[in-house]
Protein backbone atom coordinates (compact mmCIF):
# COMPACT_ATOMS: atom_id res chain seq x y z
CA UNK A 1 0.00 0.00 0.00
CA UNK A 2 2.94 2.35 0.47
CA UNK A 3 4.12 4.62 -2.36
CA UNK A 4 6.94 3.22 -4.46
CA UNK A 5 8.92 6.46 -4.58
CA UNK A 6 10.52 7.76 -1.35
CA UNK A 7 10.54 11.40 -0.38
CA UNK A 8 13.65 13.26 -1.44
CA UNK A 9 14.02 14.80 2.00
CA UNK A 10 16.93 13.20 3.89
CA UNK A 11 15.12 12.84 7.20
CA UNK A 12 12.84 9.85 7.75
CA UNK A 13 9.13 10.21 8.45
CA UNK A 14 9.34 7.61 11.18
CA UNK A 15 11.72 8.00 14.10
CA UNK A 16 15.08 6.31 14.25
CA UNK A 17 15.43 4.45 17.52
CA UNK A 18 17.78 2.21 19.40
CA UNK A 19 16.53 2.22 22.97
CA UNK A 20 16.66 0.08 26.08
CA UNK A 21 14.62 0.37 29.24
CA UNK A 22 14.87 -1.82 32.32
CA UNK A 23 11.49 -2.43 33.97
CA UNK A 24 10.89 -4.54 37.10
CA UNK A 25 11.02 -7.89 35.31
CA UNK A 26 11.80 -7.12 31.68
CA UNK A 27 14.41 -5.20 29.74
CA UNK A 28 12.81 -3.91 26.55
CA UNK A 29 15.11 -3.52 23.58
CA UNK A 30 14.05 -2.05 20.29
CA UNK A 31 16.15 -1.02 17.33
CA UNK A 32 14.54 0.34 14.22
CA UNK A 33 14.84 2.91 11.51
CA UNK A 34 12.25 5.09 9.90
CA UNK A 35 11.35 5.10 6.23
CA UNK A 36 11.71 7.97 3.77
CA UNK A 37 8.08 7.61 2.73
CA UNK A 38 4.98 9.74 3.18
CA UNK A 39 1.79 8.30 4.68
CA UNK A 40 3.64 5.22 5.92
CA UNK A 41 1.99 2.93 8.47
CA UNK A 42 3.78 0.68 10.95
CA UNK A 43 2.17 -1.71 13.43
CA UNK A 44 3.69 -2.61 16.79
CA UNK A 45 2.51 -5.51 18.91
CA UNK A 46 3.64 -6.96 22.21
CA UNK A 47 5.45 -5.61 25.23
CA UNK A 48 6.60 -2.52 23.37
CA UNK A 49 3.84 -0.11 24.34
CA UNK A 50 5.57 1.65 27.20
CA UNK A 51 8.97 1.48 25.55
CA UNK A 52 8.06 3.14 22.26
CA UNK A 53 5.16 5.37 23.26
CA UNK A 54 6.61 6.16 26.67
CA UNK A 55 10.40 6.16 26.67
CA UNK A 56 11.63 9.26 24.93
CA UNK A 57 8.17 10.79 24.59
CA UNK A 58 7.53 11.42 28.28
CA UNK A 59 10.23 13.58 29.90
CA UNK A 60 9.98 11.60 33.14
CA UNK A 61 10.65 8.21 31.45
CA UNK A 62 14.08 8.21 29.83
CA UNK A 63 15.86 5.34 28.07
CA UNK A 64 18.59 3.56 30.00
CA UNK A 65 20.60 3.37 26.78
CA UNK A 66 20.36 4.56 23.21
CA UNK A 67 18.37 7.38 21.66
CA UNK A 68 15.21 8.13 19.72
CA UNK A 69 15.39 10.72 16.98
CA UNK A 70 12.67 12.58 15.13
CA UNK A 71 13.62 14.65 12.09
CA UNK A 72 17.24 14.21 13.10
CA UNK A 73 16.79 15.52 16.65
CA UNK A 74 17.15 13.40 19.78
CA UNK A 75 13.80 13.81 21.56
CA UNK A 76 14.47 11.68 24.65
CA UNK A 77 13.69 13.81 27.68
CA UNK A 78 12.33 16.78 25.75
CA UNK A 79 9.28 18.49 27.20
CA UNK A 80 6.06 17.17 25.66
CA UNK A 81 5.15 20.52 24.10
CA UNK A 82 8.52 20.64 22.33
CA UNK A 83 8.00 17.14 20.93
CA UNK A 84 4.54 18.18 19.73
CA UNK A 85 6.00 21.19 17.93
CA UNK A 86 8.40 18.89 16.09
CA UNK A 87 5.36 17.24 14.52
CA UNK A 88 4.51 14.28 16.76
CA UNK A 89 1.14 13.65 18.40
CA UNK A 90 -0.42 10.63 20.09
CA UNK A 91 -3.53 9.06 21.53
CA UNK A 92 -3.67 6.84 24.61
CA UNK A 93 -4.82 3.28 25.25
CA UNK A 94 -6.98 4.60 28.07
CA UNK A 95 -8.72 7.53 26.39
CA UNK A 96 -7.66 10.89 27.79
CA UNK A 97 -10.10 13.69 27.07
CA UNK A 98 -10.84 16.72 29.20
CA UNK A 99 -14.13 15.67 30.77
CA UNK A 100 -14.75 19.08 32.31
CA UNK A 101 -14.81 20.71 28.87
CA UNK A 102 -17.01 20.38 25.81
CA UNK A 103 -15.79 18.97 22.51
CA UNK A 104 -14.92 22.37 21.07
CA UNK A 105 -12.79 23.27 24.07
CA UNK A 106 -10.98 19.90 23.92
CA UNK A 107 -9.94 20.41 20.31
CA UNK A 108 -9.06 24.04 20.92
CA UNK A 109 -6.58 22.85 23.55
CA UNK A 110 -4.71 20.94 20.86
CA UNK A 111 -4.28 24.11 18.83
CA UNK A 112 -2.11 25.56 21.58
CA UNK A 113 0.85 23.56 20.26
CA UNK A 114 0.76 25.08 16.78
CA UNK A 115 3.46 27.48 15.72
CA UNK A 116 2.78 30.13 14.68
CA UNK A 117 -0.35 30.62 16.74
CA UNK A 118 -3.56 30.97 14.76
CA UNK A 119 -6.06 33.79 15.20
CA UNK A 120 -9.21 33.24 17.23
CA UNK A 121 -11.38 33.22 14.10
CA UNK A 122 -9.10 30.77 12.31
CA UNK A 123 -8.97 28.57 15.40
CA UNK A 124 -12.75 28.23 15.44
CA UNK A 125 -12.76 27.26 11.77
CA UNK A 126 -10.06 24.69 12.47
CA UNK A 127 -12.05 23.24 15.37
CA UNK A 128 -15.13 22.85 13.18
CA UNK A 129 -13.08 21.17 10.45
CA UNK A 130 -11.39 18.76 12.88
CA UNK A 131 -14.64 17.74 14.55
CA UNK A 132 -16.11 17.07 11.12
CA UNK A 133 -12.97 15.17 10.12
CA UNK A 134 -13.47 12.59 12.87
CA UNK A 135 -17.26 12.40 12.62
CA UNK A 136 -18.31 14.71 15.45
CA UNK A 137 -20.11 17.39 13.46
CA UNK A 138 -22.82 18.96 15.61
CA UNK A 139 -21.26 17.77 18.89
CA UNK A 140 -19.09 20.84 19.48
CA UNK A 141 -20.96 21.98 22.61
CA UNK A 142 -21.50 18.50 23.99
CA UNK A 143 -19.64 17.73 27.22
CA UNK A 144 -16.77 15.28 26.71
CA UNK A 145 -17.94 13.33 29.76
CA UNK A 146 -21.25 12.56 28.00
CA UNK A 147 -19.74 11.02 24.86
CA UNK A 148 -19.93 7.34 23.95
CA UNK A 149 -16.72 5.30 23.97
CA UNK A 150 -16.03 5.61 20.24
CA UNK A 151 -16.87 9.32 20.28
CA UNK A 152 -14.40 9.87 23.12
CA UNK A 153 -11.78 8.19 20.94
CA UNK A 154 -12.78 10.43 18.05
CA UNK A 155 -12.47 13.52 20.22
CA UNK A 156 -9.01 12.53 21.45
CA UNK A 157 -7.96 11.94 17.85
CA UNK A 158 -9.29 15.34 16.77
CA UNK A 159 -7.28 16.98 19.55
CA UNK A 160 -4.13 15.17 18.40
CA UNK A 161 -4.74 16.22 14.80
CA UNK A 162 -5.11 19.83 15.92
CA UNK A 163 -1.34 19.91 16.39
CA UNK A 164 -0.87 19.12 12.65
CA UNK A 165 1.35 16.09 13.29
CA UNK A 166 3.63 14.60 10.67
CA UNK A 167 3.84 11.47 12.82
CA UNK A 168 0.81 10.16 14.72
CA UNK A 169 1.09 7.45 17.39
CA UNK A 170 -2.13 5.51 17.99
CA UNK A 171 -2.07 3.35 21.12
CA UNK A 172 -4.71 0.63 20.62
CA UNK A 173 -7.10 3.19 19.20
CA UNK A 174 -9.27 0.45 17.70
CA UNK A 175 -9.50 -1.67 20.85
CA UNK A 176 -12.93 -2.24 22.39
CA UNK A 177 -14.95 -1.29 19.31
CA UNK A 178 -17.80 -3.39 18.00
CA UNK A 179 -17.60 -4.63 14.36
CA UNK A 180 -19.41 -1.66 12.84
CA UNK A 181 -17.38 0.83 14.89
CA UNK A 182 -14.20 -1.02 13.94
CA UNK A 183 -14.96 -0.64 10.25
CA UNK A 184 -15.56 3.10 10.76
CA UNK A 185 -12.30 3.40 12.70
CA UNK A 186 -10.28 1.58 10.03
CA UNK A 187 -11.69 3.85 7.33
CA UNK A 188 -10.86 6.92 9.41
CA UNK A 189 -7.25 5.88 9.98
CA UNK A 190 -6.88 4.95 6.32
CA UNK A 191 -8.07 8.44 5.37
CA UNK A 192 -5.40 9.99 7.61
CA UNK A 193 -2.77 8.09 5.64
CA UNK A 194 -4.28 9.48 2.46
CA UNK A 195 -3.73 12.96 3.94
CA UNK A 196 0.00 12.20 4.18
CA UNK A 197 0.28 11.53 7.92
CA UNK A 198 2.72 8.83 8.96
CA UNK A 199 1.20 6.48 11.54
CA UNK A 200 2.67 4.17 14.16
CA UNK A 201 -0.14 1.92 15.29
CA UNK A 202 0.14 -0.16 18.47
CA UNK A 203 -2.62 -2.67 17.94
CA UNK A 204 -3.75 -6.24 18.64
CA UNK A 205 -6.75 -6.25 16.30
CA UNK A 206 -5.22 -8.33 13.53
CA UNK A 207 -7.80 -7.43 10.89
CA UNK A 208 -6.98 -3.76 11.40
CA UNK A 209 -3.22 -4.35 11.31
CA UNK A 210 -3.56 -6.28 8.05
CA UNK A 211 -5.85 -3.66 6.51
CA UNK A 212 -3.81 -0.60 7.48
CA UNK A 213 -0.13 -1.33 7.90
CA UNK A 214 2.76 -1.64 5.47
CA UNK A 215 5.06 -3.21 8.02
CA UNK A 216 4.78 -4.80 11.44
CA UNK A 217 7.10 -5.29 14.43
CA UNK A 218 6.23 -7.88 17.06
CA UNK A 219 7.84 -8.11 20.49
CA UNK A 220 7.57 -10.78 23.16
CA UNK A 221 9.01 -10.66 26.69
CA UNK A 222 10.87 -7.47 25.91
CA UNK A 223 12.55 -8.53 22.68
CA UNK A 224 11.73 -8.22 19.02
CA UNK A 225 10.73 -11.55 17.50
CA UNK A 226 9.66 -10.46 14.02
CA UNK A 227 9.76 -7.49 11.68
CA UNK A 228 8.81 -7.09 8.06
CA UNK A 229 5.91 -6.83 5.69
CA UNK A 230 2.67 -7.25 7.63
CA UNK A 231 1.45 -10.37 5.81
CA UNK A 232 4.81 -12.07 6.32
CA UNK A 233 5.03 -11.18 10.01
CA UNK A 234 1.48 -12.33 10.80
CA UNK A 235 2.30 -15.76 9.38
CA UNK A 236 5.71 -15.99 11.06
CA UNK A 237 6.00 -19.16 13.17
CA UNK A 238 7.37 -17.32 16.21
CA UNK A 239 4.53 -14.79 16.12
CA UNK A 240 1.89 -17.47 15.68
CA UNK A 241 3.29 -19.38 18.64
CA UNK A 242 3.60 -16.33 20.90
CA UNK A 243 0.34 -14.52 20.16
CA UNK A 244 -2.06 -16.42 17.97
CA UNK A 245 -2.32 -19.71 19.80
CA UNK A 246 -0.99 -21.81 16.99
CA UNK A 247 -3.35 -20.48 14.28
CA UNK A 248 -2.65 -17.91 11.59
CA UNK A 249 -3.96 -14.37 11.72
CA UNK A 250 -6.44 -15.19 8.97
CA UNK A 251 -8.23 -17.76 11.12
Amino acid sequence: MSPEQPLEAPEPSLPQARIERQWTHVRDRLEGRGANRPSWALALAGAVLVTVLGVGLWPFVRPDAGAIRLMGQDIAGLASYRIARLGLARTFQLVRVLDGMDCRENVRAGLAFQRPHVSAAEAELRVDALLARVGLTGHDQRAAADLTYIDRKRLELARALAAKPRLLLLDEWLAGLNPSELAIGIDLIRSLRADGITIVLVEHVMSAVRALCDRCIVMSSGRKIAEGLTADVLSDAAVVKAYLGGVTADA
